[in-house]
């Protein structure tokens, strides 16, 4: 008799949507975070929600991609407290314009240890997401659209990592506001296939070391990737497409590895190294730049094999009184301006490729004798050290240039959807 009146109670009783989920409609978000357990999924109907909202406990909020979080110009959107939390798949807007407090439209603060955010839409903040100690976080699959009502260098950054080790950022398309990427005093962080638009900077790296920014695609910033004050990062598989001014810039960067990158059209130097020492340079294509490659600051010991330079209106700029070999073991660069010959077929060709002759000393040091280009002294000179390459003051051989350049596709649909 027991056993049947508690079935008959279950029968007409509501069930919960699942063990650990809670539905939260418009006007009662407040309340349901306030009430939820460590573990909970509040799964929060379509519609608008006021902000600022803070998680303190390991909870997931999910927006279904139809929520809309707006936090009234107040702060950060969502601020996140408690480890292990997840904001998932909500539009999110409204932050404040503090930039001493960094407003965000999600900040993911100290105590935020492997936070995730995923799959949301973030318009108008002045920071889109802020990493601000929280060890082990990933943000993924995001669309951020910083702010365009105020000059660049004053906007924020789509995403912002400070002292994050273990931090991970994939697969976000980031456009507007200030630097799409922006990394300081962390490591051992990855910045895994995002695309950046109408930046400054795509990704701009300052004390960061032991990181890897692979398979991100530039298009249309002022600077691609800038690696500066950073040890061991890896730079491998990215693009940059009509960036204004560096594809990839090296500023006090040492023992990293720059491989498998496209620079192509636009930029004034597709690759730009400053007092930068011991990076190896490795089956990149820099093509139809200013400058091919410019090396300055007393830049040294760089490894640079394997590469493309195509279409470069100069191919090296690197002032140097002794001679710095560009080839390792029999195997140099290509270069599209070398009227190179292999009679052996090896793939190598028999003769060494000097890029720069002394007149490129001079042009550099003195822009002014520009005027003389065209003059028959210059040609003269030039001839002389093309006929006779004793005459060349130094700089950079690559003794086995290549006969083939390295080819690096463009992948199709970069940005969809977008103009």
């Amino acid at each position: 008799m027991h056993r049947l009146l508690v079935m008959a109670l279950l029968a007409v009783l509501p069930l919960p949507l699942a063990a650990g989920e809670v539905s939260v409609a418009p006007g009662e978000l407040a309340n349901a975070i306030a009430n939820a357990q460590d573990g909970d999924v509040l799964r929060l109907a379509p519609g608008n929600y006021a902000g600022p909202v803070v998680l303190d406990r390991a909870i997931t909020l999910d927006g279904g991609g139809a929520a809309h979080i707006d936090g009234n110009e107040d702060g950060s959107v969502i601020t996140v407290t408690g480890p292990d939390v997840t904001v998932r798949g909500l539009v999110i807007t409204g932050s404040g314009d503090d930039h001493e407090g960094i407003d965000s439209g999600v900040q993911l603060k100290k105590t935020a240890d492997r936070a995730i955010v995923e799959d949301n839409v973030l318009r108008g903040n002045l920071y889109g997401i802020d990493i601000h100690g929280a060890k082990n976080s990933r943000v993924a699959g995001n669309r951020i659209e910083g702010r365009k009502d105020r000059l660049m260098n004053r906007r924020g950054n789509g995403v912002y990592v400070w002292n994050a080790p273990g931090a991970e950022v994939a697969g976000n398309r980031i456009r507007w506001g200030r630097d799409g990427i922006f990394v300081n005093s962390s490591k051992k962080n990855r910045f895994i296939g995002n695309t950046f638009r109408d930046l400054r900077f795509a990704v701009h790296y300052m004390y960061a070391d032991d990181s890897e920014v692979s398979r991100n695609v530039s298009i249309g910033n002022h600077l691609g990737y800038a690696v500066m004050f950073s040890t061991r990062v890896r730079v491998t598989g990215n693009i940059s497409i009509n960036d204004r001014d560096h594809g990839i810039m090296l500023n006090y960067a040492n023992r990293s590895e720059i491989t498998g990158n496209l620079v192509q059209g636009g930029p004034e130097k597709c690759a730009f190294l400053y007092n930068s020492h011991r990076n190896n340079f490795a089956g990149n294509r820099f093509q139809n730049c200013e400058i091919g490659i410019h090396f300055t600051a007393g830049s040294d010991r760089n490894d640079i094999v394997g590469n493309a330079f195509i279409g470069n209106r100069t191919q090296v700029k690197y002032v140097s009184t002794r001679w710095d070999e560009w080839s390792e073991n029999g195997r140099g660069n290509y270069w599209s301006d070398f009227a190179a010959y292999d009679l052996d077929g090896d793939g190598v060709a028999d003769v060494p490729y000097r890029p720069n002759d002394s007149m490129d000393h001079v042009l550099w040091t003195q822009p002014a004798a520009k005027l003389l280009l065209g003059s028959p002294a210059v040609q003269l000179v030039r001839w002389s050290q093309s006929a006779f390459p004793a005459l060349l003051p130094g700089g950079v051989i690559d003794s086995h240039a290549l006969m083939r350049p390295v080819e690096i596709e463009v992948p199709k649909n970069l940005w969809k959807g977008e103009t």
